[in-house]
């Protein structure tokens, strides 16, 4: 049952954080006004909470799964997939630290600084894609070394 159970999660979790990133992106735009950032600021919270689940599942579902760690440390789609994960997650800093500096500042951003975050929120969602192709590579024992 764990087999099954940990995938599942495991790709509930990920489709939340897509979403999550998604309203982060639609959010943040021109003119948005405090209201919306203290929302995206509590979305965003949600964000970092979801990549820690994922993590913590994932690394569950890599050692206790039917393939096991075995083959995944020895994987070259399992290691792109974790570093692509560290990757969106450094790019994820920024917007976040924006979003806590807009609210103390008790300030709408500038468009300037709208645009920033959006490039940095691009960035993640264009390099999210890539996570699903390198999981179907590795699925299908693409990448394996010794």
């Amino acid at each position: 049952m764990l087999d099954l159970g940990l995938p599942i999660g495991h790709h509930l979790l990920v489709f939340a954080l897509f979403g999550v990133l998604a309203a982060e992106l639609v959010m943040v735009r021109r003119g948005a006004d405090l209201a919306t950032v203290a929302r995206v600021g509590r979305i965003d919270l949600w964000y970092g909470i979801l990549a820690g689940l994922i993590l913590a599942v994932g690394f569950a579902r890599a050692v206790y799964a039917a393939k096991g760690w075995a083959y995944c440390s020895h994987n070259l789609f399992f290691q792109a997939k974790m570093g692509t994960f560290v990757l969106i997650g450094l790019l994820s800093v920024p917007p976040t630290i924006a979003y806590i500096r807009w609210r103390r500042a008790g300030a709408a951003p500038t468009d300037g600084q709208v645009a920033s975050v959006r490039g940095f929120l691009w960035a993640e969602l264009l390099l999210f894609a890539l996570l699903p192709a390198f999981a179907a590579a590795m699925a299908r024992g693409y990448g394996e070394f010794s």
